[in-house]
């Protein structure tokens, strides 16, 4: 199955457990893999015969910006409900980072895998 990445999407949004987490945005890390089949846009170049990837980032983007859970692995489960409506996409992973979550390390993550 061929992929396709969206890779480091920053995002500002409210996420976490905390009060003092829900008072202002922090900034998250998405990546998203969509495994589909582009040898038909590989031999037409055409858009039309694969998954608009700069579509995709904006509906992540705009899903991720506007919401306000609590847990990462919510906003990573929507993600993949957003990836996995479009069109030729049969499976989705998806990982979202949380920079701030933890003192001394890089960031906290969640990665998930989920197909149609």
């Amino acid at each position: 199955m061929d992929k396709i990445r969206i890779n480091d999407l920053s995002v500002r949004t409210i996420i976490g457990t905390e009060d003092y987490e829900r008072e202002s945005e922090q900034e998250i890390i998405v990546n998203v893999t969509l495994f589909t089949d582009v040898s038909e846009a590989g031999g037409t170049d055409e858009l039309q015969n694969t998954v608009d990837y700069s579509k995709v980032k904006n509906e992540i983007y705009e899903v991720a910006a506007g919401s306000e859970f609590k847990l990462i692995e919510a906003l990573a489960e929507e993600i993949a409900r957003v990836a996995l409506t479009e069109d030729g996409v049969v499976r989705t992973k998806v990982s979202v980072q949380k920079p701030s979550a933890l003192r001394f390390t890089r960031s906290a993550e969640v990665e998930i895998i989920r197909e149609i």
